[in-house]
């Protein structure tokens, strides 16, 4: 069996965008494994994407290449980036798709895919998916030397807003919601060491209160609200048999509050 090869988009299905990067890759490697993470990040939603790539990554073996590509800078000055942790290689822009991973792995070197070797002759200012990060992943997948990719480089830091204390708990902001209109926030368990302890905890989206806190989603009658710590370990909004992203009218960066009683 091949190297795993997982792709991760906002290009959707409806085009030829994905299955353009699998035939580069196939036809290089042609025993490849090719796992579908998702093609469904809202179109440019980086941060969203840089979440569902820190909450998946990590499950897969060890050696799997990871290459992500939500990416509003194509064609731009913003650099194509190989980076290398102890056991996985992750592919794509350089634009902050990678930081949530990196704050969780520390170690990593990473180069830019400079190397022409690992470029298809014809770069498309449009399409870095298909003419550099599929080969390069492909080439890796083969065995190129990771050292020659290109130059040592440093990923930039997105500077996305983090939590921050308040006078009585922390405040964070909505990252996004996933498919059944639960809505993750980037406030994660261990900002919350009351929970630990068992203290009680209020939690308001913007400044409408959602007045419990549970273990999972059925300990709430359907259609009530909580919230809850996550299987990715994040504070989360959910409805039971709901959708809370709808309830709630939620937006991206919207304001959330953990009060410690």
């Amino acid at each position: 069996m091949g190297r795993i090869v997982t792709l991760m988009t906002d290009f959707g299905l409806e085009d030829g965008y994905v299955a353009a990067m699998k035939g580069v890759i196939l036809s290089l490697v042609p025993d490849a494994v090719l796992v579908d993470i998702t093609h469904a990040i809202p179109p440019q939603d980086i941060r969203w994407g840089a979440y569902i790539l820190k909450s998946c990554y990590a499950d897969f073996p060890s050696g799997t290449i990871h290459t992500a590509v939500v990416d509003p800078g194509v064609g731009t000055e913003r650099r194509p980036v190989a980076v290398r942790t102890p056991h996985f290689v992750f592919i794509g822009p350089d634009n902050g798709l990678f930081s949530f991973v990196l704050a969780k792995e520390k170690t990593y070197e990473a180069r830019i895919l400079e190397n022409p070797a690992v470029r298809r002759p014809m770069v498309s200012a449009t399409f870095h998916g298909r003419d550099i990060f599929a080969p390069a992943a492909a080439h890796l997948a083969a065995g190129f030397p990771f050292a020659s990719l290109g130059p040592e480089m440093k990923p930039v830091d997105p500077a996305w807003p983090a939590p921050q204390p308040t006078p009585g708990g922390i405040a964070g902001t909505v990252l996004g919601w996933d498919r059944f209109g639960n809505i993750v926030t980037d406030i994660e368990r261990e900002h919350l060491a009351p929970l630990e302890k068992g203290g009680p905890l209020h939690v308001f989206l913007g400044s409408q209160p959602i007045r419990r806190f549970g273990r999972t989603y059925a300990d709430v009658p359907p259609g009530h609200a909580l919230a809850l710590i996550g299987s990715s370990n994040h504070l989360e909004i959910a409805v039971n048999q709901g959708n809370a992203a709808e309830r709630f009218s939620a937006t991206r960066g919207q304001r959330v509050e953990v009060i410690f009683l």
